[in-house]
């Protein structure tokens, strides 16, 4: 005879998501604050609103279609977050986003010396 496997609780994942959002803006909060690097103002009013935010309703945003149905930060805030805690961290280099409708093909010497013949 077989022994039963304990039971054990499945957790539920939009708790686990909300409780990963928050603890990710208290951390970013904390190493900015203990790195002595002063966030914008804009910067400290995004983390505080969001974590009230997911408080209160379990998730940051309202439209479906700007995240997953399982998690508490749209797209746009994960990006954000990421952003600030790496301002926090000290690794002040920007995400890169891409470079827009910018031609493949030319190095940038080449467009300065067309430039600077023509």
């Amino acid at each position: 005879m077989r022994a039963k496997p304990p039971d054990r609780k499945v957790p539920d994942p939009r708790a686990q998501a909300r409780k990963a959002a928050l603890s990710a803006l208290k951390k970013a909060k904390r190493m900015a604050d203990k790195g002595g690097i002063e966030l914008s103002d804009w910067e400290g009013e995004f983390l505080g609103s969001v974590a009230q935010r997911i408080e209160t309703y379990g998730r940051a945003f309202g439209d479906p279609e700007k995240g997953g149905a399982g998690q508490a930060l749209s797209v746009n805030q994960t990006i954000k977050l990421k952003e600030i805690t790496a301002k926090a961290k000290g690794e002040r280099k920007p995400m890169k986003r891409g470079k827009g409708f910018a031609r493949k093909g030319r190095p940038e010497a080449a467009v300065e010396e067309a430039e600077d013949e023509g």
